[in-house]
């Protein structure tokens, strides 16, 4: 059984950080690809990263790009997501979620999402 624990999540003053975690549990990493998403109340949810380690694919939505840090631990089975210099609009549920790696440029399909952690970014 696939399981998605994230944690990490916290109120902080903008211009702060906080390192999320996302534990997982019956996957491979090699065979998923890990992704970092959010939704703050109204707005419709949001991808902000995703790491493939298997192929050392990495991406990052352009509204977090040279903020946030995405990393993995093959031995922990646990992905980070490094967030600093948080802005109150970074204000949302983060959620992680885990995807099956067809192959190259396939676009990713998530089977697997974890409980949310809210981070709240006060102004």
């Amino acid at each position: 059984e696939v399981q998605l624990q994230a944690s990490g999540g916290g109120l902080v003053q903008a211009g702060g950080s906080l390192r999320l975690s996302c534990a997982a549990s019956g996957l491979d990493f090699d065979d998923y690809a890990i992704g970092w998403f959010r939704q703050a109340p109204g707005k419709e949810r949001e991808r902000v990263s995703a790491i493939s380690t298997g192929d050392g694919y990495i991406d990052y939505a352009d509204s977090v790009k040279g903020r946030f840090t995405i990393s993995s631990d093959h031995a922990e089975n646990t992905v980070y997501l490094q967030m600093n210099s948080l802005k109150p609009e970074d204000t949302a549920v983060y959620y992680c979620a885990a995807a099956p790696v067809i192959a190259p440029n396939v676009p990713f399909e998530y089977e697997y999402w974890g409980q949310g952690t809210q981070v709240t970014v006060s102004s």
